[in-house]
Order: C-alpha cells, then structure tokens, then sequence
C-alpha cells in the first residue's frame, strides 16, 4: 500500500502541497522539495512485515515515492553490508566501529539509490530524457539507471573528471558533454540545453526524489542494528543528499514508532580542506553556505563549491549536536589505504575523509571509546587507483 501523499516546500515558506502525479523540480520560492507521506496510516505498518522482502532499497515501498501498481526500475540497489570493523577500531581503541559498504551498489556508489527512485519517478511521470550536471558517480548512476528504464540520458561533466566515471557514462549509452569548469559550471550548461527541451533535470536535490533513494540509509541502518541507532554518523558530504535523507528517515521512524524519540546519531559533515563550504559555515554559525571559490580536491564527490540543500544539511549537523570537519587530499589517501589494509574493503577517497575524521574526533575525546560509530563509506577505490599510485 503506499503511503505517498504530496510534496511540500524544505523550509516550509507557506507553498500549498503539491500533486506527486506530475513534474515539479523546486518550491517556487527555489527551496527543494520534500516527498511526504501518511505517516498516521503508517503506525499501522509493522517492521515485522520487512522480514522476507527482497533485500533492496525498496523493502521499505510504503514510505517510498511509488503508487499503487507501479514497480521501481531497479537493478538491486540497497541492503548494502553493515561491517563491524574490528581491526580498523582497534588502531584506534574503537570496540564499536562499522562501516556501511556503500561501494557494493551498482555502479560502485550510493549514487544508485537516488537515481534509481528518481528515474523511478521520472518515468511514471513520462520523462524520456534524464539529464544530470555530475562530478563522476551520479552521473554513472542516472546512466545506467536511464538504460533500465529505455530513457535518454544527458550527462555534463567536467572536463578534467577521472577518465573511468566518463567512460562508465558511456558505456551505459549516454551522451557526454565536457564543460570547462566545476559541477555548478556542468549544472548551468546542463539548464540552458535542457530546459527548452523539456529534459527532466535530476540535479541534486532540484528534484525531490534523489533524497528518498538516499534515505533508505538510514532505514537500512536501523533495521541492520537491530532498531538502534549509533551514536555517530560520519558522512563525507557534497551535495549533502544522503545526510539530509538519513535525517529525514530517522524523523519518519520516530514518528510511525519504528524509533524511541529523541536518541539519534550525532551528524559529522566530513569535506575536503580545499572545497568546505559547508564546514567554513558551520564554524561562524551561518545558516547557509556561501560558495567555495577554487574548488580543488582529488575526491570528486566532494568538489562541490555550493550545495543547494546547504541549510537542511546544516540543520541536520546542528539539532544531532554534531561537527564538520576538513581534511585534507593526503589524509584522503592514507585513509583509503588504511581502511583497505585493515578491512579489505575498497574505499574512494570520500570514505577515506571519513575515517580520518573518525581519528580527529577520537583522539581529541569527542568520540568516546564505548560509543558507536558508523562510517559511510560512499563509494569504492576502483576509479580512483591513480591517486594511490601517485
């Protein structure tokens, strides 16, 4: 049964509701919407009708943006591993650290989850061309997952991105374009081509549909610990979608009593030290984040100057009483190998930031030794083997 209601503004700024049946991309006032849900209904749902489901993204359907009769456009995305990393918590005197494997998406990513419900979305409401500014994994995921649905697929990414997350574009039938610049510079190309055709724009959150595939994070990480939360969450954070999502689930949970109230993760936003808009306002207590000029990182996930969900992921950091924290490009690295050394789990460079991060924060006894941590790595090593050997 699903429970999709209608769409409603982020912030709310006094917008009516809006019909889910057809396209719409931001609040008229240019905040990104929100999917919304009968959450009074949904107290009738149990979590003992998960057992048996298909271990995806989609065993939580009711709270999911699909109707009645429609099926997602899957290629099994979700239900990623929860690893207790014994030995990789041990070098730091962590008894209770876990690494959720996000790399063993398809595509290699947490990508898959936000484009396979937003491609989802986009073809019950008939789009027939995707098109996506990308720094490198998203624009893999809205490929492959516009080939499952038979749909075009316009990717514009920067010229100097990894020649693997090009490639890949290509291999699932995109068309590419290169763009001098950075991801805002692809997404303002990608706008002026496609909105005169009528492209359907999956842009990080200037659709409301990317935040419920990423949401599933969170559902999956409380089903996966047994309806606990941990008490940290450190996220390497671009766009910011995931976090913003897992910050959404954890109140839906609370509220359909999947949750006890009031226990939930301290957030850490985790950026690169050369593009961390978001870190720079979280320390002078601004609500919003100005652009980050010069942006240069090796972690292509992170290179992004100015996230249009800035104040919900600001949000999300400050009410979980959490941080955010800068690291740099060599930490990166060392951290992806750490965690491959000890774990034998392959880590991109934003998983990398993650964990170095999780040292800062318990070597200065912000995390305590009996607390839990997770770490989200985001993404797998394989596109980023030449940072390694460079």
């Amino acid at each position: 049964m699903s429970l999709f209601t209608h769409l409603e503004c982020s912030i709310p700024c006094g917008a009516p509701a809006l019909d889910p049946h057809g396209r719409h991309f931001l609040c008229p006032c240019g905040a990104p919407l929100l999917a919304r849900y009968d959450l009074d209904k949904a107290t009738a749902w149990s979590r003992e009708t998960l057992r048996g489901r298909v271990p995806n993204m989609w065993r939580y359907r009711e709270l999911m943006p699909l109707f009645d009769g429609e099926e997602p456009i899957t290629l099994g995305e979700g239900f990623t591993p929860l690893v207790h990393a014994r030995a990789l918590g041990a070098t730091i005197g962590l008894d209770r650290l876990y690494i959720k494997d996000e790399s063993l998406n398809p595509t290699n990513s947490f990508k898959a989850r936000g484009q396979a419900a937003a491609i989802t979305r986009a073809k019950y409401i008939g789009a027939t061309t995707i098109a996506l500014p990308t720094a490198g994994n998203a624009g893999n995921a809205a490929a492959a997952y516009s080939a499952a649905a038979r749909l075009a697929c316009e990717v514009f990414i920067p010229k100097d991105a990894k020649r693997p997350f090009i490639d890949e574009c290509r291999l699932y039938g995109a068309n590419v374009t290169l763009v001098d610049g950075l991801i805002t510079d692809a997404g303002r190309l990608a706008a002026e081509k496609g909105a005169p055709l009528g492209w359907y724009d999956v842009s990080t959150l200037k659709e409301p549909y990317r935040i419920e595939g990423k949401k599933t994070m969170g559902y999956e990480l409380a089903e996966q610990m047994n309806w606990t939360l941990p008490d940290w969450i450190v996220y390497p954070t671009g766009g910011g979608t995931g976090m913003v999502g897992m910050w959404k689930a954890f109140d839906e949970m609370e509220r359909i009593g999947w949750l006890p109230r009031g226990k939930r993760p301290k957030m850490v936003s985790v950026q690169a030290e050369q593009c961390a808009p978001i870190v720079r306002a979280f320390q002078r207590g601004e609500e919003r984040a100005q652009p980050w000029e010069g942006a240069k990182t090796i972690a292509d996930g992170l290179r992004v100057p100015r996230a249009i969900g800035d104040f919900l992921i600001l949000r999300a950091v400050r009410e979980s009483c959490g941080t955010a924290i800068a690291v740099s490009d060599r930490s990166m690295i060392d951290g992806m190998l750490a965690i491959g050394k000890c774990q034998g789990i392959s880590a991109a460079p934003e998983g990398g930031a993650a964990w170095v991060a999780i040292q800062r924060l318990t070597a200065e006894g912000s995390i305590k030794p009996h607390e839990s941590v997770v770490l989200f790595n985001t993404g797998g090593a394989l596109k980023y083997l030449d940072v390694i050997s460079s």
